[in-house]
């Protein structure tokens, strides 16, 4: 029997010797970094959170002190967050974490034996800088230092650091590091940084003006994700099914943790997947999917989180609704919500992947969900199926009732209607099934469909359900002739035999008689009901 001794890593820097991994160096353009570290330059290299930055970032000072021509030290300074806009105690923590590193990776004492003196004889507004000075000065080779998290500094403290390192950026290579390399989620133009002994807002790109590039480490390709589950096989003999790699790269884009965190689940945390003589299936994959997103795991809560900031509200909001035109789209917005993973940087905008389409939706409305009465056996006939009609006709009682109130307590009260009535649909389904959606700027509407999996006799029937969403704009019948065509089209691409179109009407003071109502329609031979909302 072949025995495991490695396992997909979702938490924290790769090591080979226990993880399945790929070779972190090619997911840099090293041939280009190289080129600005030959040529003195101060850059930035920055990624989502769990994208293998810092794995990246190790594998390359092992790189550069291997080569012989540089003395290069990676070292993270998240600890200073906590000193908050006490700048003395940042960069001492600073000081504190490169000297310890120095000592660590490169056998170097100085900093070590330096820092008392450093700390008691320089203000802090200098002592970065002094250190690094005497550092590079004492230096055998020229320095590259790689300075992790710079982004999760507040306020004076990050100030303080981004100039200290701009003002010695011309004593280089031989009284400073003859390279910084700046990393962290963000790029450091992104920077608002607000100056409690300034009173006002400091960007980064003012503070740290010697960069002259921006880098961004991407996600896997398809092909990484084979490669990187082939490991898995190789180890174990376990194969994956056929269909399985490919339906991994829709759900995660190559999203690095969601494309391990799924193999991990699947292969090591179910049940069914330990079992290393069975191959791992569709279904498996989406029941490890649905396991991530209902435990909301650490990585999927860090991105909710984000959803409450307002400028990431402003981009994500008009993506909820589809909307085809959105007024005061921030570009500046726009790309911050891409440097955090949220988004692709596509034309026109969508969201990053299958996976995150899903959570968005979900938990924006999680206490929602569970504050609903309604269960999931009042809509389940006989023979196991949902009583789709039963289901939309409650919810249209539901959303008269509630719906001001409900919507009130949204953040994203554009896309309430949609986002309540995602909800319901979730509350119901939750009990057996599943829900996919799509929607995205411009589509001008937003694409459920329910699968189920319902039973006639003793054979499994799976019940395929599309529901269409839109808002009203301008007159109802063209509305509605519209939305039939758009739910015919995704009827036909998902294979599902019922189709149901919700439109919301948002007009001021019209009378709820109005709003409601309920039409049958048929397109291409099939039936479509119509709900009014």
């Amino acid at each position: 029997m072949i025995q495991n001794k490695r396992f997909f890593n979702t938490a924290g820097p790769i090591k080979e010797n226990i993880h399945y991994s790929l070779p972190s160096l090619t997911r840099l353009n090293l041939a280009e970094i190289q080129s600005l570290i030959d040529q003195e330059k101060y850059f930035v290299l920055h990624a989502p959170r769990q994208t293998g930055k810092t794995s990246a970032l190790l594998a390359l000072m092992k790189y550069l002190n291997e080569q012989g021509q540089y003395r290069c030290l990676y070292c993270n300074i998240e600890a200073a967050q906590s000193a908050r806009e006490n700048v003395e105690r940042g960069i001492k923590a600073i000081l504190g974490e490169i000297s310890s590193r120095a000592r660590d990776f490169l056998h170097d004492k100085f900093l070590i034996e330096h820092r008392t003196e450093l700390f008691t004889q320089s203000s802090p507004d200098v002592m970065l800088n002094e250190a690094l000075t005497i550092w590079a000065e004492s230096s055998p080779k020229p320095i590259v230092l790689l300075i992790d998290e710079v982004d999760a500094l507040i306020g004076d403290t990050l100030i303080s650091v981004l100039r200290q390192l701009r003002s010695g950026y011309d004593k280089r290579p031989t009284h400073f590091p003859q390279t910084i390399i700046l990393c962290g989620v963000r790029d450091v133009r992104d920077y608002r940084i607000h100056s409690a002994a300034e009173k006002t807002i400091i960007t980064g790109g003012s503070a740290f003006n010697v960069k002259v590039k921006s880098l961004r480490l991407g996600n896997f390709t398809a092909q990484d994700i084979v490669t990187l589950y082939h490991e898995h096989t190789l180890n174990t003999g376990q194969p994956f099914a056929e269909g399985v790699l490919p339906y991994v790269w829709e759900l995660t884009g190559g999203q690095p943790w969601l494309v391990n965190a799924l193999a991990y689940e699947v292969c090591f945390e179910m049940v069914a997947g330990r079992d290393r003589t069975q191959p791992i299936t569709l279904e498996m994959i989406n029941e490890a999917k649905e396991n991530l997103i209902l435990r909301r795991e650490t990585h999927l809560d860090q991105l909710v989180d984000k959803l409450r900031e307002e400028r990431v509200r402003q981009v994500i909001e008009p993506i909820l609704t589809s909307e085809s035109e959105p007024e005061n789209l921030n570009e500046d917005d726009v790309q911050y919500v891409i440097d955090l993973g949220l988004i692709k940087p596509t034309k026109p905008l969508e969201i990053a992947n299958r996976i995150y389409q899903e959570v968005l939706p979900r938990c924006l409305t999680n206490t929602t969900q569970m504050t609903i009465t309604h269960e999931t056996a009042w809509y389940v006939t006989a023979d196991g199926l949902l009583d789709m009609k039963k289901l939309m006709a409650a919810f249209q009682q539901f959303f008269r009732q509630h719906s001001e109130h409900w919507l009130e307590r949204f953040d994203y009260k554009e896309a309430g209607p949609q986002l309540l009535l995602q909800a319901f649909l979730q509350r119901i389904v939750n009990g057996g099934g599943r829900i996919e959606r799509e929607y995205g700027l411009g589509h001008q509407r937003t694409d459920l469909l329910i699968i189920w999996p319902g039973r006639i006799s003793e054979q499994t029937q799976i019940q395929y359900v599309v529901i269409e969403l839109k808002i009203l704009h301008g007159k109802l019948e063209t509305t509605i002739a519209e939305g039939i065509k758009q739910t015919w089209s995704y009827m036909d691409k998902c294979g599902a035999v019922e189709g149901h179109l919700v439109i919301f009407d948002r007009t001021p003071d019209k009378p709820w008689s109005e709003k409601l109502f309920k039409k049958k329609r048929t397109h291409q031979k099939q039936v479509i009901q119509v709900w009014g909302m």
